[in-house]
């Protein structure tokens, strides 16, 4: 994962992107190789989701890579092309003033001309009793990250998309169980074809149809899960070491609400050229869009980029 400093060399530029993902690092290569004065503020570390994921294996042209080795590609590219990447800076609010984009940061305030918002999604919560007392200790969102701690033990992956059948495979690498478990039938399995095969044939691997947790138990760390069966309407108690929670993503565009609309979802909404407002454009996972993949977030950054450099490009005429 790629990791830079947060100091900050100036407070004005022509375009600042929100977020270090692969739709922001794209749109910044693409922006600085227009001639732009580019600055990537990043709350956490370069890379976005993408770093989280053990094995990329859909990315054109590279037939399979840890999420994390094309994160920190990514991000060298966008610094070698000439933006200034600056991570651990938050954007808490953001506002129009005299033809500025004026956003409100953990540095400090920052104007540009045009902003790119690329902030992307954050994991959905299960919202159930003992999920939040139990973070990081048993219960987890993040399998990469969390995974070798769980050697030779058993436990619950929450969801059936992509997410939770990829990591449910990484976690059968350690632990001695595997239980996927799932609150719609087989036939609503969202995952791709090839992973769920893959899953299937894994002997350490067991999917646990219609079923809900309800509950998570523990004093210390994660013990024990309550499970419903929304078919037969019974519950159970299940011993349990680890939860995964995978079950979809809501967008990270609360800052921005006072200068995008969004739709009911909190979704940004954007016209073709991806802008959502006079010097505001928004790319990758945070837009409304119905793809949510690495090489569809870098088409967008491209985008982005060429439609925020002609925006810019127009005032100074």
């Amino acid at each position: 994962m790629f990791s830079l400093s947060s100091k900050m060399d100036k407070t004005e530029y022509e375009l600042i992107i929100v977020g270090g993902g692969p739709a922001g690092l794209t749109a910044a290569i693409y922006g600085a190789r227009a001639g732009l004065d580019v600055l990537v503020v990043e709350k956490g570390v370069f890379g976005g989701q993408i770093s989280n994921s053990t094995l990329v294996e859909n990315y054109p042209g590279i037939e399979s890579i840890s999420g994390a080795e094309l994160a920190g590609r990514f991000a060298e590219h966008a610094k070698k092309a000439g933006a200034i990447l600056k991570n651990f800076v938050e954007v808490f609010d953001a506002r129009k003033e005299g033809g500025w984009v004026v956003l409100e940061t953990t540095a400090g305030e920052l104007k540009a001309r045009a902003v790119i918002i690329a902030t992307g999604e954050r994991e959905k919560k299960l919202g159930v009793p003992g999920e939040e007392g139990l973070k990081g200790k048993g219960v987890s969102y993040c399998a990469t990250c969390d995974g070798p701690f769980f050697k030779d033990k058993e436990v619950i992956v929450v969801g059936g998309g992509n997410s939770a059948v990829s990591e449910g495979i990484y976690l059968a690498n350690f632990a001695k169980k595997v239980y996927v478990v799932y609150r719609r039938g087989r036939e609503g399995l969202k995952a791709e074809k090839a992973l769920l095969d893959r899953a299937f044939e894994n002997k350490k691997m067991e999917f646990v149809f219609n079923t809900e947790v309800k509950e998570i138990i523990g004093k210390e760390k994660v013990e024990e899960v309550l499970l419903f069966n929304n078919k037969t309407g019974k519950s159970k108690k299940m011993r349990i070491d680890g939860v995964f929670i995978y079950i979809g993503m809501e967008p990270n565009s609360g800052p921005f609400k006072r200068i995008v609309k969004t739709d009911e979802h909190g979704y940004i909404i954007t016209d073709e050229s991806l802008m959502a407002g006079d010097g505001v454009f928004a790319a990758g996972d945070v837009r409304k869009n119905n793809i949510k993949q690495v090489v569809w977030a870098a088409g967008e950054g491209a985008l982005a980029a060429v439609s925020a450099y002609r925006y810019i490009r127009n005032l100074s005429r």
